[in-house]
């Protein structure tokens, strides 16, 4: 038997549930079963090809849902979980009883242990480590900025090779040592910290770069990345910087997109207000309350910057 598994690529949370699903799906469901998977992307256009669903139980953990009849599986918890209205009215007439979904909880990783323990009877307590950290990375449990940016316990560094690394083969390779192997084995892993060294390297370079084009004002942060060489940034660089910040707000290029990030600091001083997911929404994007993004296609910087300016305005209002 084939298992297919898509997940929320270049993301610890997302790489984390593929994880902990396969090790549950495989001992309560599937077991000798052959895994495969793929990372999925937000973008401006199509977000899942009909091959991806080419496994005799193919399932989506931390990411939107689908309708294709093949889906077997689906988790999520992101308040835009669904593109269309369609979609979620599709998910409410689901009876398989295998297709959840649960905003409240931080992060996808937690919800799958919680359900897989609750409703299936599975435990793995090799895996508190991974599901405690999915969730504190997720969540932005960090207890501060500097924990989150300085990278000094394994899986932030983890997640610096998971979100900087390009294309998906490290990232799955991460997977699977996550399903059996501690953090600190992974990090030290010599593949992986042959990757991780430049990545290091230019995150201490990008925070060069965001503090020098950045604007500080009423509470926001605001900084243009575009021609800068820097695709991907650790999102807790901001208020690393900034530490008076409520919000940011930032327009950035990619091999596959232009992106709008809007994030909030989990350590602000003043009250967060804003429902950020909402806000994006608008806009053809998504997220979280307190954090989301908005996929443009590539080249549409212009529209990517305008949208970015009327919410950072709307922000410091």
């Amino acid at each position: 038997m084939r298992v297919r598994i898509l997940y929320h690529d270049h993301c610890f949370d997302g790489a984390a549930s593929a994880a902990f699903f396969s090790r549950f799906v495989e001992e309560k469901f599937y077991p000798g079963a052959e895994f495969a998977f793929t990372g999925l992307a937000h973008k401006a256009d199509q977000l899942f090809e009909p091959e991806y669903f080419d496994g005799d139980v193919n399932a989506i953990v931390d990411f939107k849902y689908s309708t294709d009849p093949r889906l077997t599986w689906w988790f999520d918890h992101h308040q835009s979980a669904f593109l269309t209205p369609e979609d979620a009215e599709h998910f409410r007439h689901d009876t398989s009883g295998f297709k959840m979904y649960d905003p409240s909880f931080r992060s996808c990783t937690m919800y799958i242990c919680t359900v897989a323990r609750d409703r299936f009877g599975f435990n793995a307590p090799d895996l508190a480590e991974l599901v405690e950290w999915a969730d504190i990375i997720d969540g932005a449990q960090y207890k501060d900025a500097q924990e989150a940016v300085e990278l000094r316990a394994p899986a932030t560094r983890l997640t610096l090779v998971i979100e900087g690394a390009r294309g998906s083969e490290i990232v799955q390779k991460i997977i699977w040592k996550m399903r059996r192997e501690p953090l600190a084995a992974i990090a030290e892993d010599p593949e992986i910290q042959e990757v991780y060294r430049p990545l290091y390297e230019r995150h201490l370079r990008s925070m060069d770069v965001i503090h020098r084009h950045s604007q500080c004002h009423d509470g926001v942060v605001f900084f243009d990345l575009v021609g800068q060489d820097l695709e991907g940034y650790n999102k807790f660089i901001p208020y690393y910087l900034f530490p008076q910040s409520t919000y940011t707000v930032s327009v950035s290029t990619s091999s596959f997109r232009t992106k709008v990030s809007v994030g909030s600091n989990p350590w602000a001083v003043r009250p967060v207000k804003f429902n950020l997911a909402s806000i994006c929404e608008r806009y053809g994007g998504g997220g979280h309350p307190k954090v989301g993004a908005i996929s443009f296609p590539i080249g549409a910087v212009e529209e990517a910057r305008k949208a970015a300016h009327e919410i950072a305005e709307e922000l410091r209002s």
